[in-house]
């Protein structure tokens, strides 16, 4: 059976390294930590208690995993989980690539916190379970025998609120960049958006509708294909801050001017969106994190109820809405 010292020459690291990781320490870098993870996959080695929670064969470990490293807030909410989990005597262990789900068992860790679209309803359900109950910061599950709890942020009141005060700015031809179709996050805010614009009696063309990933390059692409319209919209509403900043920049090099030609609005208020003046919904990543991790310490316990937990968010009105 693979051990410590195998992983740690596969992965060219020492055994304390190796053993930093699997307990969630913060002093190895996320590239080390996730070739030791990897690597522990591929070679089935799933220790059931690690560091000081060996002798009991307890894993007071939760696995927090998601799935783009590109969108800085997870540090945000990696900080509230963490900071939740070591307050009760808990290590959090991070994964990020596909071999996440091998980390998902109940003689790994107590639990998991998951934002990971990757991840399919049908594996989640049948992984969660009376004693891996797993905390869901991207999605609703509606199966009452899965051991799931959603902790995630209210988009529909806050969208609609943004969109209304766009209105009453006198904006009547609206864009918009969606991101994942299939994202609960993007379905909640194209619905409020349009909804909004209805309620408005405002006709949405839908030419100037863009599918997005939620990347940078793709708003910039959304955004290039968008100048070459004769008639440009008033504004561009976009469903997360990395592609209306890959809009702006876009618009920007095709001589469209932010606000004076067309204003752009964001959504998540990451640090990249305070720099760049950019408009936005400010979501509390560092205090989502915390709830999250609280909540599945409470599953774990027995004592949390199954009702989604939905985090408010405020609006940042910065120089990109004129």
């Amino acid at each position: 059976m693979a051990g410590l010292k195998e992983v740690a020459k596969l992965a060219e690291v020492s055994v304390s390294t190796v053993s930093n990781v699997l307990n969630g320490r913060k002093n190895v870098g996320p590239a080390t930590r996730e070739k030791v993870l990897r690597i522990c996959s591929e070679l089935g080695y799933y220790p059931t208690g690690t560091g000081k929670n060996a002798k009991s064969g307890h894993a007071n470990t939760v696995v927090f995993i998601f799935s783009d490293f590109d969108r800085d807030f997870y540090l945000k909410i990696i900080k509230g989980i963490s900071d939740c989990l070591t307050e009760n005597g808990y290590d959090l262990i991070v994964c990020t690539n596909k071999s996440s789900a091998n980390f998902m068992r109940g003689s790994f860790a107590s639990g998991t916190i998951s934002l990971d679209g990757k991840m399919t309803d049908e594996f989640l359900v049948s992984v969660a379970n009376r004693s891996f109950p797993i905390v869901l910061m991207d999605r609703v599950i509606e199966n009452k025998s899965a051991n799931t709890k959603s902790v995630i942020v209210d988009n529909y009141p806050v969208m609609c609120e943004m969109v209304q005060s766009l209105v009453d700015k006198g904006f009547k031809r609206f864009g918009f960049i969606g991101g994942l179709d299939f994202t609960l996050d993007n379905k909640e805010r194209f619905a409020a958006f349009v909804d909004t614009l209805e309620k408005n009696d405002i006709a949405f063309d839908r030419r100037y509708y863009f599918h997005g990933n939620y990347r940078e390059n793709s708003g910039y692409q959304a955004a290039k294909i968008l100048a070459l319209n004769n008639v440009l919209p008033e504004v561009l509403v976009c469903a997360n801050d990395n592609m209306a900043i890959g809009a702006i920049k876009a618009l920007e090099e095709s001589n469209i001017r932010v606000p004076e030609d067309i204003s752009v609005t964001g959504f998540d208020d990451s640090d990249a969106a305070a720099m760049a003046g950019l408009t936005t919904i400010s979501i509390p990543r560092y205090e989502s994190g915390y709830l999250a991790a609280k909540e599945l310490l409470e599953m774990i316990k027995g004592t949390a109820n199954k009702e989604p937990f939905k985090i408010g968010a405020t609006i940042k009105w910065r120089r990109t809405v004129k």
